[in-house]
């Protein structure tokens, strides 16, 4: 550490020291739950990280079948995006979680739920495009956006491709967020449209932006190279051929 004449500071090797406690404390509470599970047998808790968007897949009719059948078991949710979710599961912090295509896969294993298209949400009311379902990126061009802020990348490059500079007006990290703001008339949000299973009806429209490199999807993945309680490794088959199912 570094003394300052009001703070304390972390020198590089401090800093390294953190990050190894942090995880042998992630580690040391990721193997107290599963020894919970292994000791317990029908009773423990199942962590699960989930993304905003994903409540459309859970909870399910798998784990509504799953939680009669073992009572005693705990569900811990742990929310945030997709990038969070994985972290978490590095981490030790889930078991399992829920995110959203594009992630990294390496050390990774991955379960897909079918694909979606992104779609424009817009207030009701609103006239934007010529056709009834779909809408293109030209149409979306002087429209201001409300974007996920990990889409931005892709967005930005598939506008490029259109020769589109898109108009963004807000950017964040949850569908709620693009909802509520797209409702209060501050732009067309652009979200998956799963997520729409969130938003009012009776206030907004979508259609599916026309372009195929902006299809997305959810899947469930865990850490390839951990141990899991037989009770564990039940709950990911039964999701993960739950939501495969729907594809």
């Amino acid at each position: 550490m570094k003394r300052g004449s009001r703070n304390i500071t972390l020198t590089p090797a401090g800093k390294l020291l953190k990050a190894r406690a942090e995880q042998i404390f992630s580690l040391t509470t990721s193997t107290t739950r599963e020894l919970e599970l292994y000791k317990k047998g029908n009773a423990g808790t199942l962590s699960i990280g989930t993304i905003s968007s994903s409540s459309t897949i859970i909870p399910d009719a798998s784990i509504e079948k799953f939680a009669n059948r073992y009572p005693n078991i705990q569900f811990d949710i742990h929310e945030g995006n997709s990038y969070e979710v994985i972290e978490m599961l590095d981490k030790g912090i889930i078991d399992v979680g829920i995110v959203r295509t594009p992630f990294r896969k390496s050390r990774l294993a991955v379960r897909d739920a079918k694909v979606e298209p992104i779609v424009a949400v817009f207030p009701r009311g609103k006239v934007i495009g010529k056709n009834k379902d779909t809408i293109s990126l030209k149409e979306l061009e002087k429209e201001p956006l409300i974007i996920y802020r990990r889409f931005n990348a892709l967005l930005h490059s598939v506008f490029e491709t259109e020769q589109i500079i898109p108009n963004i007006r807000c950017r964040n990290d949850d569908a709620r967020t693009t909802l509520n703001w797209t409702k209060a008339g501050l732009g067309i949000g652009i979200v998956p449209l799963s997520a729409l299973s969130v938003y009012d009806r009776k206030t907004l429209q979508h259609k599916a932006v026309d372009t195929k490199e902006l299809n997305t999807q959810m899947a469930v993945i865990w850490k390839s190279d951990r141990q899991y309680s037989a009770l564990t490794l039940e709950f990911i088959e039964d999701f993960a051929n739950s939501i495969e199912s729907l594809k």
